[in-house]
């Protein structure tokens, strides 16, 4: 199945991975100053801080310099309407998109996408952006954390695909993503209250379901391919592939994730894979490099459990599959770089397959956001060695663990937190709230 998706041929000195956000933060400056006809940014949300000024601000200079060049800037539709979590009433990124525009007088086109009626049950989270012909792959939005504006950095994946077929088609997908009525312009005044979108958004939704990247079919004999895959709802192709990876491991699984909340598919394939003598090396941040968690001291909100929430899903795995990590053939590695949070996420199979996605590889990223992903099928060898470097680079900061306990236990919890999981639990809503997280 996965030798015969359609994916384009790329030669490997084609595909770069940069090491760190700092990188990125300069390769996104520099290729939107040097774009000559289309730029095309792709993220969950472009943020009201220094670094979202200073990408907007570079959106801005190009078309001013260039006023034939193609900008347009897909999001959220709720979290753009919103403020940041448990930061009270705010107007949201959305006002000052507007007051952007205002103040300019430009046609940078930002565009809100709705994948469901309430955040809560769907959300944008496709992930590529192009400038270009150049592909910019990572699951980083763009903020002063992902951007590493200042001291504070949020690790990612970032990968540089420079193939004019593959961004023709990741363009081609925006484009017929993009509805008058379905995903309205925030960059202008006044949009439209949700609640009057609530027939488009379920027909988008529909629409979505049904769409494809327009990729050729797979010739015999090929070498480097890179398989762009959609998703959303369930039994979507992304889930089918995902699924078929760990299925076909042989010698070797490496699943990056922060948030541990694996569905049911995903546990059950990596049970098998262990079963059949396959390696299995999971790499998972730490409660404190979660980007929910809140430090001992600060205003307690239900997200900030979150953190501890994943840590006794991790804490029972581990328990369960003890005598693998005792023997070496499950390792589990925690990313601790203090004062840092981890976003890095992808699966790596045997020495062929390495696929980048935003997908959690949860219940939330199988079933209801909107989600993508680029597999890179290189059955020749060609691109050992950059996906080996990138590895090493994230297992930098995130030693092996020999046991559960090492997690710590529950009893060691903040009291605000043994109060909310314990209310949870008797409520009977756990099950329920791990659907949605």
């Amino acid at each position: 199945m996965l030798a015969a998706l359609p994916g384009f041929a790329i030669a490997p000195e084609a595909i770069q991975v940069l090491p760190d956000a700092a990188a990125y933060r300069a390769c996104l400056l520099e290729r939107i100053a040097a774009a000559t006809r289309r730029i095309v940014i792709v993220a969950l949300y472009l943020q009201e801080d220094e670094a979202g000024q200073e990408v907007l601000d570079a959106l801005y200079h190009a078309k001013a310099a260039r006023p034939g060049l193609e900008i347009v800037i897909v999001v959220d539709w709720f979290r753009a309407r919103r403020g940041l979590l448990g930061a009270g009433r705010q107007p949201g990124n959305a006002a000052w998109y507007q007051a952007q525009r205002q103040l300019r007088g430009l046609d940078v086109v930002i565009h809100g996408v709705p994948v469901q009626t309430r955040e809560l049950f769907g959300v944008l989270h496709l992930k590529g952006s192009v400038i270009d012909d150049c592909v910019i792959y990572t699951g980083a939005s763009l903020n002063n954390v992902y951007l590493h504006r200042f001291d504070r950095y949020r690790l990612d994946r970032y990968h540089l695909f420079e193939s004019p077929a593959l961004a023709d088609a990741m363009v081609d997908l925006v484009r017929r993503l993009l509805h008058h009525t379905a995903t309205p312009r925030l960059d202008l005044p006044a949009p439209p209250e949700t609640r009057n979108l609530r027939g488009d958004i379920r027909r988008l939704r529909a629409r979505l379901r049904r769409m494809a990247y327009d990729a050729p079919a797979a010739a015999p004999g090929q070498g480097l391919r890179v398989v762009p895959l959609l998703g959303v709802g369930r039994g979507n192709p992304l889930n089918r592939a995902l699924c078929a990876l760990l299925a076909a491991a042989r010698s070797q699984i490496i699943i990056s994730t922060p948030y541990f909340n694996p569905p049911r598919v995903v546990m059950r394939e990596i049970d098998h894979a262990l079963d059949r003598g396959v390696r299995v090396e999971l790499i998972v941040g730490h409660r404190t490099a979660n980007d929910f968690y809140i430090a001992p001291g600060e205003p307690f909100s239900a997200s900030g459990a979150l953190p501890y929430l994943y840590e006794d899903n991790l804490r029972a795995f581990a328990r369960r599959r003890q005598a693998g990590i005792t023997s070496g053939q499950l390792s589990v590695r925690i990313w601790n770089d203090p004062g840092h949070t981890f976003h890095a996420k992808g699966v790596w199979i045997d020495q062929r397959y390495s696929l980048l996605t935003g997908n959690n590889l949860n219940p939330r990223g199988f079933n209801l956001d909107l989600e993508n992903g680029l597999l890179i099928d290189d059955p020749q060898g060609q691109w050992i060695v950059p996906r080996e470097v990138e590895l090493e680079g994230i297992r930098r900061h995130a030693p092996q663990i020999s046991a559960a306990e090492e997690l710590g236990v529950k009893a060691e919890h903040p009291k605000e937190v043994r109060k909310f999981l314990r209310r949870l639990r008797y409520s009977r809503l756990e099950p329920l709230i791990k659907r949605v997280l």
